[in-house]
Protein backbone atom coordinates (compact mmCIF):
# COMPACT_ATOMS: atom_id res chain seq x y z
CA UNK A 1 0.00 0.00 0.00
CA UNK A 2 1.35 3.40 -0.95
CA UNK A 3 0.10 6.70 -0.13
CA UNK A 4 -0.22 8.98 3.44
CA UNK A 5 -2.66 8.28 6.06
CA UNK A 6 -4.06 11.76 8.50
CA UNK A 7 -3.87 9.86 11.90
CA UNK A 8 -5.49 12.17 14.26
CA UNK A 9 -3.13 10.80 16.75
CA UNK A 10 -5.00 9.13 20.39
CA UNK A 11 -3.44 10.50 23.70
CA UNK A 12 -1.45 7.62 25.41
CA UNK A 13 0.37 6.94 21.94
CA UNK A 14 4.08 7.09 20.70
CA UNK A 15 4.39 8.01 17.03
CA UNK A 16 6.19 5.59 17.30
CA UNK A 17 2.85 3.26 18.41
CA UNK A 18 0.96 4.86 16.26
CA UNK A 19 3.55 3.79 13.42
CA UNK A 20 2.89 0.19 14.38
CA UNK A 21 -0.86 -0.12 14.57
CA UNK A 22 -0.92 1.05 11.27
CA UNK A 23 1.47 -1.22 10.14
CA UNK A 24 -0.78 -3.83 11.37
CA UNK A 25 -3.95 -2.41 9.69
CA UNK A 26 -1.91 -1.83 6.50
CA UNK A 27 0.06 -5.19 6.40
CA UNK A 28 2.53 -2.47 5.08
CA UNK A 29 6.10 -2.82 6.45
CA UNK A 30 7.46 0.65 5.31
CA UNK A 31 5.87 3.10 7.48
CA UNK A 32 7.13 6.44 8.71
CA UNK A 33 5.60 9.59 10.16
CA UNK A 34 6.51 13.53 9.75
CA UNK A 35 6.76 14.85 12.73
CA UNK A 36 6.83 13.22 16.43
CA UNK A 37 4.06 13.91 19.02
CA UNK A 38 4.23 13.47 22.66
CA UNK A 39 2.74 10.43 23.87
CA UNK A 40 0.57 13.04 26.00
CA UNK A 41 -0.44 15.17 22.40
CA UNK A 42 -3.41 14.41 20.17
CA UNK A 43 -3.90 15.47 16.49
CA UNK A 44 -2.29 15.67 13.00
CA UNK A 45 0.17 12.90 12.43
CA UNK A 46 0.65 12.27 8.65
CA UNK A 47 1.71 8.72 8.00
CA UNK A 48 3.61 7.81 4.76
CA UNK A 49 2.88 4.55 3.30
CA UNK A 50 5.40 2.31 0.97
CA UNK A 51 6.60 4.51 -0.98
CA UNK A 52 5.62 7.30 0.32
CA UNK A 53 8.07 6.60 3.08
CA UNK A 54 10.76 8.33 0.65
CA UNK A 55 9.17 11.66 1.13
CA UNK A 56 10.42 12.41 4.70
CA UNK A 57 13.26 14.33 3.75
CA UNK A 58 11.70 15.95 0.82
CA UNK A 59 8.68 17.37 2.32
CA UNK A 60 7.81 21.48 1.63
CA UNK A 61 9.30 23.59 5.14
CA UNK A 62 5.44 24.38 6.24
CA UNK A 63 4.48 25.67 9.61
CA UNK A 64 2.73 23.79 12.31
CA UNK A 65 -0.34 24.89 14.48
CA UNK A 66 -1.52 23.50 18.42
CA UNK A 67 -3.48 24.43 20.78
CA UNK A 68 -2.07 23.99 24.29
CA UNK A 69 -3.47 24.34 27.76
CA UNK A 70 -1.17 25.65 30.42
CA UNK A 71 -1.14 26.27 34.29
CA UNK A 72 1.35 28.73 35.69
CA UNK A 73 2.96 27.99 39.37
CA UNK A 74 4.12 24.45 38.54
CA UNK A 75 7.04 23.20 36.83
CA UNK A 76 8.25 19.41 35.77
CA UNK A 77 11.00 17.88 34.66
CA UNK A 78 9.98 17.10 31.68
CA UNK A 79 7.89 20.18 30.79
CA UNK A 80 4.57 18.88 30.66
CA UNK A 81 2.35 16.94 33.86
CA UNK A 82 3.23 13.71 32.70
CA UNK A 83 6.83 14.69 35.06
CA UNK A 84 7.52 14.65 38.43
CA UNK A 85 6.97 18.52 39.83
CA UNK A 86 9.78 20.16 40.66
CA UNK A 87 9.18 23.39 41.76
CA UNK A 88 5.63 25.36 43.03
CA UNK A 89 5.29 29.17 42.81
CA UNK A 90 2.44 31.30 44.31
CA UNK A 91 2.87 34.84 42.18
CA UNK A 92 -0.40 36.07 40.80
CA UNK A 93 -0.55 36.58 37.32
CA UNK A 94 -2.89 39.36 35.67
CA UNK A 95 -4.51 38.49 32.06
CA UNK A 96 -3.01 41.92 30.87
CA UNK A 97 0.41 40.76 32.17
CA UNK A 98 0.11 37.33 30.08
CA UNK A 99 -0.78 39.12 27.29
CA UNK A 100 2.54 41.80 27.25
CA UNK A 101 4.56 38.63 27.78
CA UNK A 102 3.17 37.35 24.69
CA UNK A 103 4.69 40.35 22.71
CA UNK A 104 8.20 39.23 23.35
CA UNK A 105 7.48 35.39 22.18
CA UNK A 106 6.15 36.46 18.24
CA UNK A 107 8.79 36.58 15.50
CA UNK A 108 11.63 34.86 15.76
CA UNK A 109 12.36 33.74 19.36
CA UNK A 110 15.48 31.31 20.19
CA UNK A 111 14.75 27.70 21.90
CA UNK A 112 16.98 25.61 24.11
CA UNK A 113 14.89 22.00 22.99
CA UNK A 114 14.60 20.41 26.75
CA UNK A 115 16.16 17.45 27.77
CA UNK A 116 13.18 15.46 27.59
CA UNK A 117 13.02 15.23 23.70
CA UNK A 118 14.55 12.97 20.53
CA UNK A 119 17.49 16.02 19.78
CA UNK A 120 20.54 14.58 19.28
CA UNK A 121 23.28 16.38 20.96
CA UNK A 122 26.78 13.96 20.31
CA UNK A 123 25.12 11.47 18.99
CA UNK A 124 22.62 10.57 21.75
CA UNK A 125 19.49 11.25 22.25
CA UNK A 126 18.66 14.21 24.60
CA UNK A 127 15.47 11.83 26.29
CA UNK A 128 17.67 8.38 26.54
CA UNK A 129 20.30 11.05 28.87
CA UNK A 130 17.45 12.85 31.13
CA UNK A 131 15.76 9.24 32.11
CA UNK A 132 19.35 8.30 33.39
CA UNK A 133 19.13 11.77 35.73
CA UNK A 134 21.55 13.52 33.14
CA UNK A 135 21.61 16.76 31.58
CA UNK A 136 23.77 17.89 29.34
CA UNK A 137 24.46 21.76 27.65
CA UNK A 138 22.35 22.08 24.80
CA UNK A 139 22.49 25.23 22.01
CA UNK A 140 19.74 27.25 21.65
CA UNK A 141 18.23 26.99 18.16
CA UNK A 142 16.24 30.00 16.31
CA UNK A 143 12.52 29.09 15.58
CA UNK A 144 9.68 31.08 14.62
CA UNK A 145 6.14 31.95 16.07
CA UNK A 146 4.25 33.10 13.89
CA UNK A 147 1.14 33.55 15.61
CA UNK A 148 0.37 33.15 19.06
CA UNK A 149 -2.94 34.36 20.62
CA UNK A 150 -4.22 33.39 24.50
CA UNK A 151 -7.63 31.61 23.40
CA UNK A 152 -8.35 31.42 27.48
CA UNK A 153 -7.39 32.47 30.79
CA UNK A 154 -8.60 32.12 34.03
CA UNK A 155 -6.33 34.19 36.68
CA UNK A 156 -7.58 32.89 39.41
CA UNK A 157 -6.77 28.97 38.89
CA UNK A 158 -3.80 30.41 36.58
CA UNK A 159 -4.69 28.27 33.89
CA UNK A 160 -5.38 28.93 30.49
CA UNK A 161 -5.36 27.81 26.20
CA UNK A 162 -3.06 29.14 23.88
CA UNK A 163 -3.01 28.84 19.58
CA UNK A 164 0.19 28.76 18.27
CA UNK A 165 1.21 28.89 14.66
CA UNK A 166 5.20 28.36 14.16
CA UNK A 167 8.03 26.42 12.44
CA UNK A 168 8.54 23.42 12.81
CA UNK A 169 10.79 22.44 15.34
CA UNK A 170 9.34 24.28 17.60
CA UNK A 171 8.58 23.01 21.32
CA UNK A 172 5.27 24.13 22.96
CA UNK A 173 5.78 23.18 26.47
CA UNK A 174 9.18 25.35 26.00
CA UNK A 175 7.76 27.97 25.23
CA UNK A 176 5.12 27.45 27.86
CA UNK A 177 7.81 27.58 30.56
CA UNK A 178 9.65 30.38 28.94
CA UNK A 179 6.73 32.81 28.70
CA UNK A 180 6.40 31.72 32.21
CA UNK A 181 10.08 32.49 33.44
CA UNK A 182 9.40 36.27 31.98
CA UNK A 183 6.36 36.60 34.25
CA UNK A 184 8.16 35.69 37.42
CA UNK A 185 6.72 32.14 38.00
CA UNK A 186 6.67 28.94 36.77
CA UNK A 187 4.55 26.79 33.82
CA UNK A 188 3.49 23.62 32.70
CA UNK A 189 1.56 22.73 29.52
CA UNK A 190 -1.27 20.50 30.68
CA UNK A 191 -2.77 19.75 26.87
CA UNK A 192 -1.66 19.56 23.66
CA UNK A 193 -3.42 19.18 20.17
CA UNK A 194 -1.98 19.67 16.86
CA UNK A 195 -4.17 21.39 14.73
CA UNK A 196 -2.12 21.27 11.50
CA UNK A 197 0.70 19.73 10.26
CA UNK A 198 2.47 19.08 6.43
CA UNK A 199 -0.38 21.42 5.06
CA UNK A 200 -3.21 19.24 6.59
CA UNK A 201 -5.82 20.07 9.36
CA UNK A 202 -7.59 18.31 11.99
CA UNK A 203 -10.81 18.20 9.48
CA UNK A 204 -8.25 15.93 7.38
CA UNK A 205 -7.32 13.40 9.72
CA UNK A 206 -8.97 9.86 10.42
CA UNK A 207 -9.03 8.48 13.90
CA UNK A 208 -7.06 5.30 14.79
CA UNK A 209 -10.83 3.99 15.31
CA UNK A 210 -11.98 4.64 12.02
CA UNK A 211 -9.22 2.92 10.72
CA UNK A 212 -9.66 0.02 12.46
CA UNK A 213 -12.80 -0.31 11.43
CA UNK A 214 -12.11 0.23 7.65
CA UNK A 215 -9.24 -2.23 7.58
CA UNK A 216 -12.18 -4.91 9.00
CA UNK A 217 -14.00 -3.74 5.98
CA UNK A 218 -11.05 -4.37 3.82
CA UNK A 219 -11.67 -0.23 2.89
CA UNK A 220 -8.81 0.72 4.14
CA UNK A 221 -7.68 2.39 0.95
CA UNK A 222 -10.28 5.12 1.76
CA UNK A 223 -8.21 6.62 4.33
CA UNK A 224 -5.09 6.69 1.90
CA UNK A 225 -4.40 9.82 0.00
CA UNK A 226 -1.58 9.91 -3.00
CA UNK A 227 1.67 10.68 -1.99
CA UNK A 228 1.27 13.63 -4.60
CA UNK A 229 -0.88 15.70 -1.67
CA UNK A 230 2.40 16.38 0.14
CA UNK A 231 4.05 18.29 -2.54
CA UNK A 232 0.59 20.10 -3.31
CA UNK A 233 2.40 23.67 -3.04
CA UNK A 234 4.83 22.80 -5.48
CA UNK A 235 5.25 23.74 -9.00
CA UNK A 236 4.41 20.81 -12.08
CA UNK A 237 5.56 19.97 -15.37
CA UNK A 238 4.26 17.13 -17.77
CA UNK A 239 6.96 15.58 -20.08
CA UNK A 240 6.80 13.20 -22.81
CA UNK A 241 6.91 9.66 -22.81
CA UNK A 242 10.37 9.66 -23.80
CA UNK A 243 11.43 11.74 -20.99
CA UNK A 244 9.25 10.15 -18.15
CA UNK A 245 11.33 6.85 -19.45
CA UNK A 246 14.82 8.54 -18.78
CA UNK A 247 13.43 10.10 -15.89
CA UNK A 248 12.27 6.36 -14.45
CA UNK A 249 15.83 5.66 -15.01
CA UNK A 250 17.38 8.47 -13.06
CA UNK A 251 18.22 10.77 -15.77
CA UNK A 252 18.18 14.68 -15.69
CA UNK A 253 16.28 15.80 -18.89
CA UNK A 254 16.86 19.07 -21.02
CA UNK A 255 15.23 22.36 -19.44
CA UNK A 256 15.12 23.81 -23.12
CA UNK A 257 12.79 21.20 -24.04
CA UNK A 258 10.43 20.93 -21.29
CA UNK A 259 7.26 23.17 -21.37
CA UNK A 260 7.16 24.55 -17.74
CA UNK A 261 3.70 26.19 -17.03
CA UNK A 262 5.55 29.20 -15.52
CA UNK A 263 8.86 30.31 -15.04
CA UNK A 264 10.62 28.25 -12.04
CA UNK A 265 13.57 29.44 -10.25
CA UNK A 266 16.79 27.79 -9.90
CA UNK A 267 16.36 25.28 -7.46
CA UNK A 268 12.62 24.89 -7.28
CA UNK A 269 11.48 21.82 -7.04
CA UNK A 270 8.71 20.49 -9.43
CA UNK A 271 6.64 17.88 -9.26
CA UNK A 272 7.06 15.50 -12.88
CA UNK A 273 4.18 14.01 -14.56
CA UNK A 274 3.79 11.96 -17.55
CA UNK A 275 1.65 12.73 -20.93
CA UNK A 276 -1.33 10.46 -18.63
CA UNK A 277 -0.81 12.88 -15.32
CA UNK A 278 0.28 10.13 -13.80
CA UNK A 279 2.73 11.55 -10.46
CA UNK A 280 6.39 9.83 -11.08
CA UNK A 281 8.62 12.05 -8.70
CA UNK A 282 10.49 14.94 -7.80
CA UNK A 283 13.18 17.38 -9.95
CA UNK A 284 14.95 19.82 -9.06
CA UNK A 285 15.69 23.54 -11.71
CA UNK A 286 19.05 23.84 -11.86
CA UNK A 287 19.62 27.47 -14.64
CA UNK A 288 23.22 26.69 -14.59
CA UNK A 289 23.43 23.75 -16.84
CA UNK A 290 19.96 23.95 -17.83
CA UNK A 291 18.89 21.10 -16.60
CA UNK A 292 15.56 19.18 -14.95
CA UNK A 293 17.25 16.94 -12.42
CA UNK A 294 16.19 13.81 -10.75
CA UNK A 295 15.32 13.61 -6.86
CA UNK A 296 12.87 10.73 -6.04
CA UNK A 297 10.94 8.56 -7.98
CA UNK A 298 7.72 7.84 -6.34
Amino acid sequence: MNGVIILDKPSGFTSFDAVAVARGLAKEKKIGHTGTLDPMATGVLPLLLGRAAKAASLLPDEDKAYRAGFRLGERFDTGDITGALLEKDSTPVGREALEQALEGFRGKIMQVPPMYSAVSVNGQRLYKLARQGLEVERPARQVTIRSLVLESYDPIARQGTLVVSCSKGTYIRVLIEDIARTLGTCGTMCRLRRTAACGFTQQDAVSLERLQELAEQNQLDLAVQPVEVLFRKLGKVTITLAQAQRFCNGGSLDLGRIRLGKPAEDGARLCVYDPNQVFLGLAQVERETKQLRFLKLF
